[in-house]
């Protein structure tokens, strides 16, 4: 029995993917528990249609993170620090301030999580921190956010 999958299922199929399983497992498991559905010419056509409108979400979703990288280029997000004697930082600028200061300063709205270079900006100066804005089908878009760190008086 051919099968087209709903959701993945670990050891069977990923969505998406029309595989051969037994006529019992595909009739008393995977399509009565919503795994999977019968590989019909219209589940074929529903299937391709979703795939199609999914490509299409995903070029929407790439070309806005193109947008937003193109954008974080030019712009400075912009934080005190208090320093020592010798020029050097106490503590650090971490990456979720860094997520709070795009959004408070700019509206750019980029989780965290996101952030290529885990570590905290911890050095007076400029300091240039990539975030992955899209990973998907179509690709992957890499932006560059440029944080300004200026000393506390």
């Amino acid at each position: 029995m051919k099968v087209i999958m709903i959701k993945d299922l670990k050891g069977v199929g990923k969505k998406g993917e029309t595989i051969n399983v037994s006529d019992g497992y595909g009739t008393n498991f995977l399509i009565p528990r919503g795994f999977a559905v019968a590989s019909t010419t219209t589940s074929q056509n529903t299937l391709a249609k979703q795939n199609a409108a999914e490509e299409e979400r995903q070029k929407e979703l790439k070309k806005e993170a193109e947008a937003v990288a193109e954008r974080l280029k030019s712009i400075n997000v912009e934080f005190k620090g208090k320093c020592g004697s010798d020029g050097r930082m106490f503590g650090s600028i971490s990456p979720k301030q860094i997520e709070e200061g795009l959004k408070e300063q700019w509206g750019i709205t980029i989780d965290k999580r996101h952030f290529i270079d885990k570590y905290p900006a911890n050095a007076l100066g400029y300091t240039r921190l990539k975030i992955e804005l899209y990973k998907g089908s179509q690709g992957v878009v890499v932006g560059t956010v440029n944080v300004h760190i200026s000393e506390d008086k």
